[in-house]
């Protein structure tokens, strides 16, 4: 099969052939891949950020969203069959632990991770866990939706620890209306109550975002700390999801955030720093949000197969994924992109 692999830091994918992944466990399951979202954690992967975390030997396939259909299954496999449309959630995980059972894969100590641990799904066929796969509604398509693998359950899991706070009245800012925040924001249109601001570089995703139900839209400029303090009767917003995560977005979130408020960090790169007095006298919280889990993917995908979640998405070819990836780092993919074997 042809996948683009991770040879060296700081230098394209190579794309070549490779020899299909095969069965090795009763309980494994090959997705032929029907889309690869590109994410910028793929981005981190190939300029070494991650490599103190995961070590993984290189060379490895990259891609960590996927949706595809059941190709091959093994003999202990009896929840998906041959041609099942799937989406496949982020992490194969061993099932016995007590993060497993506790409904937590992310945290199991065993879990395979495609795409940062193991091969990936840039390619045109991913090795997972039957654990992993979720059926997909009736209609969608997997190249709509592989996005919603990553992208869509770290948004989703960030807005719902959220959500019951987000009461009538008060007011919930989201900083970054790219890939992640675009779904984030209609995700807390449908579970919050808070009356929605959002914060972007970007006048054309800002528009998106008050299409898509945000109450007011705040370009980030030099006036937009004192633009959302305005919109806020000068107490600062009640919630702020940060999917942006710079030392910039941090700093001025904190000035953002009111007296007894609530900071989600989502996005990553930057430092949080705050003076330990400064979060005692303010009672501030400081939450952090890894990927959704099993549970929180399935419940995005009933979203959307509602239409209550939309995915904004454009779509490459395998062989275009080098310049999808810098398009990415030059902040030219509105949305999220797709890779399409």
């Amino acid at each position: 099969m042809r996948a683009a692999r991770l040879y060296q830091f700081n230098q394209p994918l190579k794309i070549e052939e490779v020899p299909d992944p095969i069965i090795t466990n009763p309980t494994d399951v090959i997705v032929k891949i029907g889309g690869a979202g590109v994410c910028h954690t793929d981005l981190h992967l190939i300029q070494g950020m991650w490599d103190h975390i995961v070590s993984t030997a290189l060379p490895y396939t990259i891609g960590h969203e996927n949706a595809g259909w059941v190709h091959q299954v093994g003999s202990g496999v009896t929840t998906v069959k041959v041609g099942d449309p799937v989406i496949v959630h982020p992490v194969a995980s061993c099932g016995y632990c007590l993060s497993c059972r506790s409904g937590e894969d992310m945290h199991c100590p065993e879990l395979k991770f495609p795409g940062l641990t193991v091969d990936g799904g840039y390619a045109e066929y991913l090795k997972t866990s039957d654990r992993a796969l979720i059926p997909l509604p009736k209609g969608v398509l997997p190249e709509n939706v592989a996005p919603f693998a990553d992208a869509g359950i770290t948004a989703y899991r960030a807005v719902r620890k959220a959500a019951p706070l987000a009461k009538p009245g008060t007011k919930a800012l989201m900083i970054g209306m790219g890939g992640l925040g675009h779904i984030g924001l209609q995700v807390m249109r449908e579970l919050g109550n808070a009356d929605i601001i959002t914060l972007d570089i970007d006048k054309d995703r800002l528009n998106m975002s008050l299409d898509l139900g945000a109450t007011h839209a705040v370009e980030a400029n030099d006036g937009a700390i004192s633009q959302v303090r305005s919109l806020t009767n000068e107490v600062g917003a009640d919630i702020i999801i940060d999917f942006v995560g710079t030392d910039q977005t941090h700093n001025d979130s904190l000035q953002m955030l009111r007296k007894g408020g609530h900071y989600f960090v989502v996005g990553y790169g930057g430092t949080v720093t705050v003076p330990s007095i400064d979060i005692i006298n303010n009672e501030f919280s400081i939450i952090g949000s890894l990927v959704g889990n099993y549970n929180e993917l399935y419940e995005l995908m009933e979203l959307h197969a509602r239409g209550k979640v939309k995915l904004h998405s454009s779509k490459y070819s395998l062989d275009e994924a080098n310049d999808v990836l810098k398009m990415l780092e030059e902040g030219k993919i509105n949305g999220r992109a797709v890779l399409v074997p």
